[in-house]
Protein backbone atom coordinates (compact mmCIF):
# COMPACT_ATOMS: atom_id res chain seq x y z
CA UNK A 1 0.00 0.00 0.00
CA UNK A 2 1.40 3.44 -1.12
CA UNK A 3 2.39 5.49 1.95
CA UNK A 4 1.97 9.48 1.34
CA UNK A 5 3.29 12.66 2.55
CA UNK A 6 1.10 12.74 5.58
CA UNK A 7 0.67 8.88 6.67
CA UNK A 8 4.53 9.43 7.03
CA UNK A 9 4.41 12.49 9.51
CA UNK A 10 1.36 10.80 11.49
CA UNK A 11 3.80 7.30 11.33
CA UNK A 12 7.06 9.19 12.61
CA UNK A 13 5.30 11.39 15.62
CA UNK A 14 3.43 7.79 16.75
CA UNK A 15 6.73 6.03 16.96
CA UNK A 16 8.33 8.99 18.57
CA UNK A 17 5.42 9.11 20.86
CA UNK A 18 5.56 5.09 21.61
CA UNK A 19 9.44 6.07 22.55
CA UNK A 20 8.23 8.82 24.85
CA UNK A 21 5.07 6.29 26.47
CA UNK A 22 8.37 4.09 27.24
CA UNK A 23 10.42 5.86 28.64
CA UNK A 24 7.51 7.30 30.91
CA UNK A 25 6.82 4.17 31.95
CA UNK A 26 10.37 3.16 32.85
CA UNK A 27 10.59 6.92 34.79
CA UNK A 28 7.41 6.11 36.73
CA UNK A 29 8.79 2.31 37.77
CA UNK A 30 11.90 4.40 39.28
CA UNK A 31 9.85 6.93 40.61
CA UNK A 32 8.00 3.91 42.58
CA UNK A 33 11.20 2.21 43.06
CA UNK A 34 12.99 4.91 45.00
CA UNK A 35 9.70 5.69 47.07
CA UNK A 36 9.70 1.63 48.15
CA UNK A 37 13.62 1.49 48.75
CA UNK A 38 13.32 5.05 51.15
CA UNK A 39 10.97 3.22 52.77
CA UNK A 40 12.24 0.04 52.73
CA UNK A 41 15.61 1.70 54.32
CA UNK A 42 13.51 4.26 56.97
CA UNK A 43 12.41 0.56 58.48
CA UNK A 44 15.55 -1.02 58.08
CA UNK A 45 17.35 1.61 60.20
CA UNK A 46 14.48 1.75 62.54
CA UNK A 47 14.38 -2.20 63.21
CA UNK A 48 18.37 -1.98 63.81
CA UNK A 49 18.29 0.53 66.26
CA UNK A 50 15.38 -1.31 68.37
CA UNK A 51 17.68 -4.28 67.92
CA UNK A 52 20.70 -2.50 69.25
CA UNK A 53 19.12 -0.74 71.96
CA UNK A 54 17.24 -3.81 73.62
CA UNK A 55 20.73 -5.76 73.07
CA UNK A 56 22.41 -3.11 75.22
CA UNK A 57 19.25 -2.97 77.69
CA UNK A 58 19.74 -6.52 77.79
CA UNK A 59 23.78 -6.58 78.54
CA UNK A 60 22.70 -4.09 81.55
CA UNK A 61 20.83 -6.61 83.12
CA UNK A 62 23.12 -9.13 82.66
CA UNK A 63 25.93 -7.19 83.74
CA UNK A 64 23.89 -6.44 86.73
CA UNK A 65 23.09 -9.93 87.87
CA UNK A 66 26.77 -10.59 87.20
CA UNK A 67 28.07 -7.83 89.67
CA UNK A 68 25.70 -9.13 92.33
CA UNK A 69 26.53 -12.74 91.87
CA UNK A 70 30.05 -12.09 92.46
CA UNK A 71 29.99 -9.75 95.61
CA UNK A 72 27.74 -12.37 97.36
CA UNK A 73 30.35 -15.08 96.56
CA UNK A 74 33.45 -13.35 97.60
CA UNK A 75 32.71 -10.24 99.36
CA UNK A 76 34.51 -7.88 97.58
CA UNK A 77 33.59 -4.67 96.47
CA UNK A 78 35.73 -4.72 93.04
CA UNK A 79 33.32 -7.57 92.02
CA UNK A 80 30.62 -4.05 92.35
CA UNK A 81 31.94 -2.45 89.25
CA UNK A 82 29.38 -3.93 86.61
CA UNK A 83 26.79 -3.05 88.74
CA UNK A 84 27.27 -0.11 89.81
CA UNK A 85 27.40 0.69 86.07
CA UNK A 86 24.50 -1.17 84.93
CA UNK A 87 22.41 0.55 87.81
CA UNK A 88 23.63 4.39 86.28
CA UNK A 89 23.19 3.58 82.59
CA UNK A 90 19.64 1.52 83.22
CA UNK A 91 17.12 4.66 83.14
CA UNK A 92 18.58 6.47 80.46
CA UNK A 93 18.74 3.12 78.16
CA UNK A 94 15.24 2.39 79.29
CA UNK A 95 14.03 5.63 78.37
CA UNK A 96 15.56 5.49 74.97
CA UNK A 97 14.12 2.07 74.33
CA UNK A 98 10.72 3.35 75.36
CA UNK A 99 10.81 6.53 73.03
CA UNK A 100 11.83 3.97 70.20
CA UNK A 101 8.62 1.92 70.66
CA UNK A 102 6.31 5.12 71.65
CA UNK A 103 4.92 4.60 68.49
CA UNK A 104 3.34 1.19 68.54
CA UNK A 105 1.14 1.04 71.20
CA UNK A 106 1.11 -2.73 71.86
CA UNK A 107 4.94 -2.87 71.79
CA UNK A 108 4.99 0.46 74.03
CA UNK A 109 3.14 -1.72 76.57
CA UNK A 110 5.28 -4.49 76.56
CA UNK A 111 8.15 -1.76 76.81
CA UNK A 112 5.93 -0.28 80.21
CA UNK A 113 6.08 -4.20 81.59
CA UNK A 114 9.51 -4.55 80.46
CA UNK A 115 10.48 -1.84 82.92
CA UNK A 116 8.27 -2.79 85.94
CA UNK A 117 10.37 -6.05 85.60
CA UNK A 118 13.39 -4.58 85.46
CA UNK A 119 13.28 -2.19 87.55
CA UNK A 120 11.86 -5.11 90.07
CA UNK A 121 14.98 -7.30 89.23
CA UNK A 122 17.09 -4.39 90.17
CA UNK A 123 15.44 -3.53 93.25
CA UNK A 124 15.83 -7.19 94.28
CA UNK A 125 19.95 -6.92 93.25
CA UNK A 126 20.29 -4.17 95.47
CA UNK A 127 18.02 -5.41 98.34
CA UNK A 128 20.59 -8.61 98.76
CA UNK A 129 23.85 -6.24 97.84
CA UNK A 130 22.68 -4.05 101.01
CA UNK A 131 22.10 -6.86 103.45
CA UNK A 132 25.70 -8.63 102.38
CA UNK A 133 27.20 -4.81 103.02
CA UNK A 134 25.49 -5.16 105.97
CA UNK A 135 26.80 -8.08 107.21
CA UNK A 136 23.23 -10.11 106.81
CA UNK A 137 24.89 -11.96 104.57
CA UNK A 138 22.70 -15.17 104.79
CA UNK A 139 19.45 -13.09 104.29
CA UNK A 140 20.68 -11.83 101.07
CA UNK A 141 21.48 -15.60 100.11
CA UNK A 142 17.87 -16.51 101.14
CA UNK A 143 16.43 -13.63 99.16
CA UNK A 144 18.45 -15.27 96.07
CA UNK A 145 17.51 -18.46 96.84
CA UNK A 146 13.71 -17.80 96.82
CA UNK A 147 13.81 -17.36 92.74
CA UNK A 148 12.03 -14.25 92.89
CA UNK A 149 15.08 -12.91 91.09
CA UNK A 150 15.54 -15.49 88.62
CA UNK A 151 11.81 -15.48 87.75
CA UNK A 152 12.22 -11.98 86.79
CA UNK A 153 15.25 -12.18 84.82
CA UNK A 154 14.01 -15.62 82.88
CA UNK A 155 10.80 -13.17 82.18
CA UNK A 156 12.81 -10.44 81.21
CA UNK A 157 15.18 -12.92 79.21
CA UNK A 158 12.09 -14.21 77.02
CA UNK A 159 10.73 -11.14 76.01
CA UNK A 160 14.25 -9.97 74.77
CA UNK A 161 14.30 -13.24 72.55
CA UNK A 162 10.55 -12.40 71.38
CA UNK A 163 11.70 -8.43 70.84
CA UNK A 164 14.91 -8.96 69.08
CA UNK A 165 13.63 -11.78 66.87
CA UNK A 166 11.04 -9.62 65.40
CA UNK A 167 13.53 -6.92 64.89
CA UNK A 168 15.72 -9.35 62.76
CA UNK A 169 12.64 -10.57 60.73
CA UNK A 170 11.71 -6.44 60.03
CA UNK A 171 14.95 -6.00 58.35
CA UNK A 172 14.50 -9.30 56.48
CA UNK A 173 11.11 -7.92 55.53
CA UNK A 174 12.58 -4.85 54.50
CA UNK A 175 15.53 -6.06 52.70
CA UNK A 176 12.67 -8.70 50.69
CA UNK A 177 11.07 -5.28 49.78
CA UNK A 178 13.95 -3.69 48.21
CA UNK A 179 14.55 -7.02 45.81
CA UNK A 180 11.13 -6.78 44.72
CA UNK A 181 11.52 -3.38 43.66
CA UNK A 182 14.36 -4.28 41.75
CA UNK A 183 13.19 -7.09 40.18
CA UNK A 184 10.24 -5.25 38.99
CA UNK A 185 11.89 -2.36 37.78
CA UNK A 186 14.30 -4.86 35.47
CA UNK A 187 11.10 -6.19 33.92
CA UNK A 188 10.45 -2.55 32.99
CA UNK A 189 13.54 -1.55 31.98
CA UNK A 190 13.13 -5.04 29.60
CA UNK A 191 9.69 -4.24 28.29
CA UNK A 192 10.38 -0.60 27.44
CA UNK A 193 13.26 -1.58 25.65
CA UNK A 194 11.28 -3.87 23.71
CA UNK A 195 8.80 -1.24 23.21
CA UNK A 196 11.52 1.24 21.64
CA UNK A 197 12.92 -1.82 19.54
CA UNK A 198 9.78 -2.15 18.02
CA UNK A 199 9.13 1.53 17.64
CA UNK A 200 12.76 1.67 15.35
CA UNK A 201 11.89 -1.10 13.48
CA UNK A 202 8.58 0.30 12.32
CA UNK A 203 10.21 3.38 11.56
CA UNK A 204 12.56 1.89 9.63
CA UNK A 205 10.54 -0.15 7.83
CA UNK A 206 8.09 3.07 6.99
CA UNK A 207 11.07 4.81 5.87
CA UNK A 208 12.11 2.36 3.57
CA UNK A 209 8.86 1.83 1.93
CA UNK A 210 8.46 5.23 1.14
CA UNK A 211 12.15 5.25 -0.03
CA UNK A 212 11.34 2.65 -2.29
CA UNK A 213 8.34 4.42 -3.63
CA UNK A 214 10.51 7.72 -4.67
CA UNK A 215 13.06 5.18 -6.52
CA UNK A 216 10.42 3.59 -8.23
CA UNK A 217 9.07 7.44 -9.78
CA UNK A 218 12.43 7.91 -9.88
CA UNK A 219 12.56 5.18 -12.46
CA UNK A 220 8.84 6.49 -13.82
CA UNK A 221 10.57 9.80 -14.75
CA UNK A 222 13.53 8.80 -16.45
CA UNK A 223 11.38 6.41 -19.06
CA UNK A 224 9.42 9.21 -20.14
CA UNK A 225 8.89 10.66 -23.99
CA UNK A 226 11.57 13.31 -24.74
CA UNK A 227 8.30 15.44 -25.76
CA UNK A 228 7.76 15.50 -21.86
CA UNK A 229 10.98 17.51 -20.70
CA UNK A 230 9.60 19.91 -19.49
CA UNK A 231 7.32 18.08 -17.36
CA UNK A 232 10.16 15.22 -16.49
CA UNK A 233 11.98 18.01 -15.58
CA UNK A 234 9.34 19.41 -12.69
CA UNK A 235 8.83 16.24 -11.79
CA UNK A 236 12.21 15.61 -11.05
CA UNK A 237 12.05 18.89 -9.44
CA UNK A 238 9.43 17.48 -6.88
CA UNK A 239 11.59 14.36 -6.26
CA UNK A 240 14.28 16.04 -5.39
CA UNK A 241 12.61 17.84 -2.75
CA UNK A 242 10.94 14.80 -1.33
CA UNK A 243 14.47 13.06 -1.47
CA UNK A 244 15.48 15.67 0.94
CA UNK A 245 12.31 15.42 3.12
CA UNK A 246 12.62 11.60 3.69
CA UNK A 247 16.23 12.25 4.38
CA UNK A 248 15.74 14.44 7.33
CA UNK A 249 12.87 12.03 8.30
CA UNK A 250 15.54 9.00 7.96
CA UNK A 251 17.76 11.02 9.92
CA UNK A 252 15.00 11.15 12.40
CA UNK A 253 14.00 7.64 13.12
CA UNK A 254 17.20 5.98 12.07
CA UNK A 255 19.79 7.95 13.88
CA UNK A 256 17.40 9.13 16.72
CA UNK A 257 15.62 6.56 17.60
CA UNK A 258 18.94 3.80 17.47
CA UNK A 259 19.98 5.22 20.61
CA UNK A 260 17.27 4.16 23.21
CA UNK A 261 19.45 0.26 22.45
CA UNK A 262 22.24 1.76 23.83
CA UNK A 263 20.52 3.69 27.02
CA UNK A 264 17.45 5.73 27.70
CA UNK A 265 19.41 8.56 28.47
CA UNK A 266 20.92 8.75 25.27
CA UNK A 267 17.45 7.91 23.65
CA UNK A 268 16.41 11.28 24.86
CA UNK A 269 19.41 13.19 23.76
CA UNK A 270 18.60 11.69 20.42
CA UNK A 271 15.01 12.69 20.65
CA UNK A 272 15.80 16.16 21.28
CA UNK A 273 18.56 16.52 18.46
CA UNK A 274 15.38 14.97 16.30
CA UNK A 275 13.10 17.42 17.35
CA UNK A 276 15.21 20.35 15.82
CA UNK A 277 14.25 18.66 12.25
CA UNK A 278 10.77 17.68 12.99
CA UNK A 279 9.92 21.53 13.51
CA UNK A 280 11.74 22.70 10.78
CA UNK A 281 9.73 20.64 8.64
CA UNK A 282 6.50 21.05 10.36
CA UNK A 283 7.16 24.49 10.74
CA UNK A 284 7.37 25.76 7.18
CA UNK A 285 4.61 27.71 5.74
CA UNK A 286 5.06 26.28 1.91
CA UNK A 287 4.14 22.95 3.14
CA UNK A 288 2.40 21.30 0.59
CA UNK A 289 -1.22 20.74 1.13
CA UNK A 290 -3.74 18.82 -0.49
CA UNK A 291 -6.50 19.39 1.73
CA UNK A 292 -8.29 20.57 4.91
CA UNK A 293 -7.65 17.24 6.49
CA UNK A 294 -3.95 17.62 5.77
CA UNK A 295 -4.08 21.14 6.80
CA UNK A 296 -5.73 19.77 10.26
CA UNK A 297 -3.02 16.93 10.56
CA UNK A 298 -0.57 19.57 9.86
CA UNK A 299 -1.36 21.77 12.40
CA UNK A 300 -1.84 18.99 14.98
CA UNK A 301 1.62 18.00 13.85
CA UNK A 302 3.10 21.50 15.16
CA UNK A 303 1.06 21.74 18.64
CA UNK A 304 3.12 17.97 19.09
CA UNK A 305 6.43 19.66 17.56
CA UNK A 306 6.39 22.79 19.32
CA UNK A 307 4.45 22.60 22.63
CA UNK A 308 4.06 18.75 23.66
CA UNK A 309 7.14 17.24 22.80
CA UNK A 310 9.82 19.71 24.35
CA UNK A 311 8.25 19.62 27.37
CA UNK A 312 8.12 15.70 27.63
CA UNK A 313 11.84 15.29 26.88
CA UNK A 314 12.90 18.29 28.77
CA UNK A 315 11.14 16.46 32.31
CA UNK A 316 12.30 13.09 30.97
CA UNK A 317 15.91 14.01 30.14
CA UNK A 318 15.65 15.72 33.61
CA UNK A 319 13.99 12.75 35.27
CA UNK A 320 16.37 9.84 34.43
CA UNK A 321 19.55 12.15 35.32
CA UNK A 322 17.96 12.23 38.60
CA UNK A 323 16.95 8.70 38.95
CA UNK A 324 20.47 7.06 37.96
CA UNK A 325 22.10 9.02 40.50
CA UNK A 326 19.80 8.25 43.64
CA UNK A 327 19.30 4.28 42.65
CA UNK A 328 22.56 4.23 42.19
CA UNK A 329 23.24 5.01 46.03
CA UNK A 330 20.66 3.14 47.90
CA UNK A 331 21.69 0.10 45.90
CA UNK A 332 24.69 0.97 47.38
CA UNK A 333 23.42 1.22 51.01
CA UNK A 334 21.25 -1.66 50.28
CA UNK A 335 24.78 -3.87 49.75
CA UNK A 336 26.52 -2.15 52.35
CA UNK A 337 23.30 -3.21 54.23
CA UNK A 338 23.89 -6.82 53.97
CA UNK A 339 27.78 -6.75 53.48
CA UNK A 340 29.40 -9.00 56.20
CA UNK A 341 31.24 -7.43 58.71
CA UNK A 342 35.32 -8.66 59.19
CA UNK A 343 36.74 -7.18 62.60
CA UNK A 344 40.36 -7.23 62.46
CA UNK A 345 43.27 -5.84 64.23
CA UNK A 346 43.73 -1.99 63.28
CA UNK A 347 46.12 1.05 64.01
CA UNK A 348 42.99 3.13 64.35
CA UNK A 349 46.02 6.31 63.49
CA UNK A 350 47.31 5.00 60.55
CA UNK A 351 43.47 4.81 58.89
CA UNK A 352 43.36 8.63 59.72
CA UNK A 353 46.33 9.53 58.83
CA UNK A 354 45.29 7.91 55.27
CA UNK A 355 42.21 9.79 55.11
CA UNK A 356 43.61 12.90 55.86
CA UNK A 357 46.19 12.29 52.99
CA UNK A 358 43.58 11.57 50.63
CA UNK A 359 42.18 15.23 50.82
CA UNK A 360 45.45 16.79 51.90
CA UNK A 361 46.31 18.60 48.69
CA UNK A 362 42.55 19.68 48.24
CA UNK A 363 43.17 21.30 51.78
CA UNK A 364 46.23 22.78 51.07
CA UNK A 365 45.37 24.65 47.96
CA UNK A 366 42.92 26.28 49.91
CA UNK A 367 45.66 27.61 52.03
CA UNK A 368 44.39 25.34 54.80
CA UNK A 369 45.45 22.30 57.20
CA UNK A 370 44.77 19.00 58.89
CA UNK A 371 45.65 18.09 62.34
CA UNK A 372 45.73 14.54 64.26
CA UNK A 373 45.63 14.63 67.89
CA UNK A 374 45.54 11.77 70.55
CA UNK A 375 46.58 8.50 70.96
CA UNK A 376 44.05 5.78 69.86
CA UNK A 377 44.46 2.86 70.44
CA UNK A 378 44.61 -0.01 68.86
CA UNK A 379 41.31 -2.28 68.32
CA UNK A 380 39.18 -4.67 66.15
CA UNK A 381 36.97 -3.86 63.95
CA UNK A 382 35.84 -3.34 60.01
CA UNK A 383 38.51 -1.69 57.89
CA UNK A 384 36.33 -0.78 55.03
CA UNK A 385 33.43 0.91 57.29
CA UNK A 386 35.57 2.93 59.09
CA UNK A 387 37.72 3.88 55.68
CA UNK A 388 34.17 4.89 54.46
CA UNK A 389 32.91 6.96 57.63
CA UNK A 390 36.16 8.60 57.25
CA UNK A 391 36.27 9.17 54.05
CA UNK A 392 33.03 10.53 53.75
CA UNK A 393 33.26 13.28 57.07
CA UNK A 394 36.76 14.65 55.54
CA UNK A 395 35.29 15.10 51.90
CA UNK A 396 32.07 16.70 53.19
CA UNK A 397 34.75 19.48 55.31
CA UNK A 398 36.53 20.00 52.29
CA UNK A 399 33.11 20.61 50.13
CA UNK A 400 31.52 22.72 52.67
CA UNK A 401 34.52 24.78 53.31
CA UNK A 402 33.57 28.53 54.06
CA UNK A 403 34.78 30.36 51.21
CA UNK A 404 35.90 33.05 53.43
CA UNK A 405 38.67 31.76 55.52
CA UNK A 406 41.12 28.88 55.47
CA UNK A 407 39.80 25.07 56.24
CA UNK A 408 41.20 23.71 59.27
CA UNK A 409 40.48 20.13 60.35
CA UNK A 410 41.06 18.76 63.35
CA UNK A 411 40.53 15.44 64.20
CA UNK A 412 40.74 14.00 68.12
CA UNK A 413 40.53 10.65 68.58
CA UNK A 414 40.94 8.30 71.49
CA UNK A 415 39.10 5.78 74.12
CA UNK A 416 35.87 6.65 75.62
CA UNK A 417 33.44 4.84 78.46
CA UNK A 418 32.26 0.88 77.88
CA UNK A 419 35.54 0.13 76.09
CA UNK A 420 34.68 2.12 72.75
CA UNK A 421 36.81 4.20 70.53
CA UNK A 422 35.60 8.11 70.08
CA UNK A 423 36.76 10.27 67.48
CA UNK A 424 36.01 13.94 66.62
CA UNK A 425 36.12 15.63 63.06
CA UNK A 426 35.85 19.27 63.55
CA UNK A 427 35.76 21.93 60.89
CA UNK A 428 35.84 25.80 60.48
CA UNK A 429 33.18 25.72 57.50
CA UNK A 430 29.67 26.69 56.66
CA UNK A 431 28.53 25.39 59.88
CA UNK A 432 25.22 23.72 60.33
CA UNK A 433 22.12 25.03 61.80
CA UNK A 434 20.59 24.12 64.42
CA UNK A 435 17.16 22.44 63.17
CA UNK A 436 19.24 20.79 60.52
CA UNK A 437 21.57 18.67 63.16
CA UNK A 438 19.50 15.43 63.14
CA UNK A 439 18.27 16.07 58.80
CA UNK A 440 21.24 16.24 58.12
CA UNK A 441 21.49 12.29 59.00
CA UNK A 442 18.17 11.51 56.96
CA UNK A 443 17.95 9.70 53.56
CA UNK A 444 17.94 12.44 50.53
CA UNK A 445 18.01 15.47 52.95
CA UNK A 446 20.72 18.39 52.82
CA UNK A 447 20.63 20.68 54.65
CA UNK A 448 21.84 24.90 53.67
CA UNK A 449 22.57 25.99 50.11
CA UNK A 450 22.32 23.44 47.34
CA UNK A 451 25.34 24.46 45.49
CA UNK A 452 27.35 21.45 45.96
CA UNK A 453 26.61 17.93 43.43
CA UNK A 454 25.33 15.00 45.92
CA UNK A 455 22.06 13.12 46.44
CA UNK A 456 21.79 13.45 49.98
CA UNK A 457 22.86 9.70 51.11
CA UNK A 458 26.59 10.01 52.37
CA UNK A 459 25.56 10.99 56.39
CA UNK A 460 23.05 8.31 56.87
CA UNK A 461 25.09 5.64 55.13
CA UNK A 462 27.70 6.97 57.73
CA UNK A 463 25.18 6.75 60.23
CA UNK A 464 24.26 3.06 59.21
CA UNK A 465 27.73 2.22 59.16
CA UNK A 466 28.39 3.56 62.52
CA UNK A 467 25.65 1.92 63.92
CA UNK A 468 26.90 -1.69 62.55
CA UNK A 469 29.61 -1.15 64.43
CA UNK A 470 28.38 -0.91 67.36
CA UNK A 471 28.31 3.17 67.76
CA UNK A 472 26.57 6.00 66.53
CA UNK A 473 27.13 9.51 65.19
CA UNK A 474 26.40 13.13 66.06
CA UNK A 475 26.86 16.60 65.45
CA UNK A 476 27.75 19.85 67.03
CA UNK A 477 27.34 22.87 64.93
CA UNK A 478 26.87 26.83 64.55
CA UNK A 479 25.85 27.98 61.46
CA UNK A 480 28.75 30.32 60.05
CA UNK A 481 31.66 29.04 63.01
CA UNK A 482 31.78 25.11 61.75
CA UNK A 483 30.64 21.36 63.03
CA UNK A 484 32.09 19.00 64.93
CA UNK A 485 31.52 15.26 63.93
CA UNK A 486 31.50 13.10 66.91
CA UNK A 487 31.89 9.50 66.20
CA UNK A 488 31.59 6.91 68.61
CA UNK A 489 31.59 2.93 68.43
CA UNK A 490 33.05 -0.21 69.49
CA UNK A 491 36.43 -1.19 70.33
CA UNK A 492 36.26 -4.77 69.89
CA UNK A 493 33.59 -5.12 67.15
CA UNK A 494 33.47 -9.50 67.99
CA UNK A 495 31.12 -8.45 71.14
CA UNK A 496 29.09 -6.44 69.13
CA UNK A 497 28.73 -9.41 66.13
CA UNK A 498 28.76 -12.58 68.96
CA UNK A 499 25.68 -9.98 70.92
CA UNK A 500 23.88 -9.92 67.78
Amino acid sequence: MPISKSALVRSTVLFILLGLAALLAIVGAMFWLVSETADSSKDLMQARTERSLLITLRSLGQDAETGQRGYLLTGNPLYLAPYEDAVAKFPAQMDRVQAAFEGDKEQAALMARLRQTLTAKFDELKRTIDLAKGGQHDAAIAIVNADSGRELMDDARQFFERSIARADQAVLDSIARQQRGIELLRWVTFLGALVILVVVGGSAWTVWQYTRQLVMAQREVATLNADLERRVSERTADLGRANEEIQRFAYIVTHDLRAPLVNIMGFTSELEASLDALQDYVGRDEMPSTGDEDDKQAAAARVAAFDDLPEAIGFIRSSTRKMDALINAILKLSREGRRTLKPESIELQAILENAADAVRHQIVEAGGEVTIAGAPPALLSDRLTLEQIFGNLLDNAVKYRAPDRPLRIHIQAGTGPGNTIQVKVADNGRGIAAQDHERIFELFRRSGSQDQPGEGIGLAHVRSMARNIGGDIVVRSELGTGSTFELTFARDLRKIIGAA
